[in-house]
């Protein structure tokens, strides 16, 4: 009864984070429809790799003819910080099998683990799933109205979103600039200059793969060596 009771107590506290991924989603699934994935590819990609960045990622590439390697790699380091979070959950949660923490790390995204680690520990194994199986649905059954909600609309709007996926990324980016200033600018410039330098002799899916860590990592040995000297 306890453990029912948490995993109620967990879908309710999940609802929260299902009415915020509500936009995020019929976006993600208006777009994916006008990028050239069907409902069942949109829904699955969903489904499998339920992160809204990566998948907002993963549909850029595509646009622009990144190959299957490349768009794998771009989501492993855009969601490396998962490993990190699943890490910290693990520690707080209660003792449980192998299987169930591997069943609810799956669904443990930044919204999931902020809402799941409010809790005193040890924190419900069952309190994560249903925090994260609220989420969860929503993500993918409004993914699903997105796409459908696209196919109604007129051809000439369809064609158009594509310009939309990079306007959301530069709105993705303008909050970042404004509360972080000049690392985000620094990050950008560096990502930009070498993508141009790297995409006159590599693909274009790894062109944006090689300038994205070359950037990360000449930013990092600047700041080191700037920090030692103070």
């Amino acid at each position: 009864m306890e453990k029912d009771d948490s995993l109620r107590r967990g879908l309710t506290a999940g609802l929260s984070i299902a009415f915020g991924y509500m936009p995020v989603a019929i976006t993600f699934g208006l777009l994916a429809g006008s990028t050239g994935l069907t409902v069942f590819e949109a829904v699955l990609m969903s489904m499998v790799v339920f992160a809204g960045a990566a998948q907002y990622m993963a549909l850029s590439m595509l646009a622009i003819g990144a190959g299957m390697v490349e768009i794998v790699l771009a989501t492993f380091i855009v969601n490396f910080r998962h490993l990190l979070m699943s890490a910290s959950i693990q520690e707080r949660a209660e003792p449980s099998s192998k299987k169930f923490r591997a069943l609810f790390g799956f669904f443990l995204t930044d919204e999931v683990f902020a809402v799941s680690s409010v809790k005193q520990p040890p924190i419900s194994g069952n309190y994560i799933l249903g925090v994260g199986l609220s989420a969860y649905s929503s993500w993918v059954g409004f993914t699903a109205a997105g796409f459908y909600t696209g196919a109604l609309l007129p051809g000439v709007l369809q064609e158009s979103m594509g310009i939309a996926l990079y306007a959301l990324f530069i709105a993705l980016l303008v909050p970042s600039i404004k509360e972080e200033g000049r690392p985000v600018v620094v990050l950008a410039l560096l990502g930009g200059s070498f993508h141009w330098l790297y995409q006159l002799f590599l693909d274009t899916g790894w062109a944006i793969m090689s300038a994205t860590i070359t950037a990360v990592i000449v930013y990092e040995l600047v700041d080191v060596r700037r920090r030692k000297k103070r």
